[in-house]
């Protein structure tokens, strides 16, 4: 099972842009790029098939994009008009067969986003 590493969280003012990126991701797989905030349930932020097909949840559409390298097994998470909602934990993972509502590795260490107001 390939371990998935993200990076490029930080502390941004409201406005702000982050640019995440995962190592690890894999043809083949829809991945997605999923938050979690303490207390809550993690959900899923935004996914791209292996085609380069992209779905948003609607709090980040238009602001969020998501893209992926698979020459460089790199998946990237643009993120503008950051918003201090948007602050959590975020993760990568590979979706399963039966949507990104399953996913198929362990969980990494994932990368802090604070947006400050």
């Amino acid at each position: 099972q390939v371990q998935m590493v993200e990076s490029g969280g930080g502390l941004v003012q409201a406005g702000g842009s982050l640019r995440l990126s995962c190592a690890g991701s894999r043809s083949g797989f829809t991945v997605g790029w999923f938050r979690q905030v303490p207390g809550k349930v993690r959900e899923l932020v935004a996914s791209v098939s292996d085609g380069g097909d992209t779905d948003y949840s609607d709090f980040v559409k238009g602001r969020f994009t998501i893209s992926r390298d698979n020459a460089k097994n790199l998946l990237i998470l643009q993120m503008n008009n950051l918003k201090p909602e948007d602050t959590a934990v975020y993760y990568c993972n590979h979706c399963s067969r039966y949507g990104c509502s399953y996913v198929i590795g362990s969980w990494g260490q994932g990368t802090q986003v604070t947006v400050s107001s």
